[in-house]
């Protein structure tokens, strides 16, 4: 189902499309373009956010950081690519990518950090949101990816470049 955007001053003219069984919602152009997609859950945890009176830009279990390394990642079809990440934090990292996988895709995936590059960490996740053309604040085309198994030791090592640059930045 689609829904024109009429009250919002800011987003007039754009359109809200609802798809049920993909549990997927998509924002539209003036010009039928794809802005992004969310999935149902993150939908979910913003209005849960300000429901209890917080104020966010994002809703994430865990901070993150921009950071930028490579990352492989698998499909269960099998399909392997080597890209780009923008971001990680201990729930996930920013995939980017000029053809997004689909919000559910579940992925298989290894990283490596600028700290040690020659050190793959393993790790898994499904797509939770996609940005399918460049965000012109924020985001290159790509697909952020919530975890789904990540080991101690791995989300530890996350945690410990996190803070390095945060302390870095900070000094700065």
């Amino acid at each position: 189902m689609k829904y024109s955007v009429l009250s919002s001053l800011r987003h007039r003219g754009k359109v809200l499309q609802i798809d049920a069984e993909r549990e997927i919602v998509t924002l539209l152009g003036g010009n039928g373009d794809v802005i992004g997609n969310l999935s149902w859950d993150v939908v979910i945890d913003q209005v849960l956010a300000h429901r209890k009176g917080v104020v966010q830009n994002e809703v994430r279990a865990e901070p993150r950081i921009s950071l930028i390394f490579t990352v492989r990642y698998t499909t269960p079809e099998g399909q392997q690519f080597e890209s780009r990440a923008g971001g990680i934090g201990g729930g996930g990292l920013f995939i980017e990518s000029h053809s997004p996988l689909p919000i559910g895709t579940k992925l298989a995936m290894e990283f490596s950090l600028p700290q040690n590059p020659e050190q793959w960490l393993p790790a898994k996740g499904t797509i939770a949101w996609v940005c399918p053309k460049a965000d012109q604040y924020t985001f290159s085309p790509g697909m952020g990816v919530r975890f789904t198994e990540v080991e101690p030791r791995v989300r530890d090592q996350i945690h410990e470049v996190m803070k390095a640059i945060q302390v870095t930045s900070q000094a700065a």
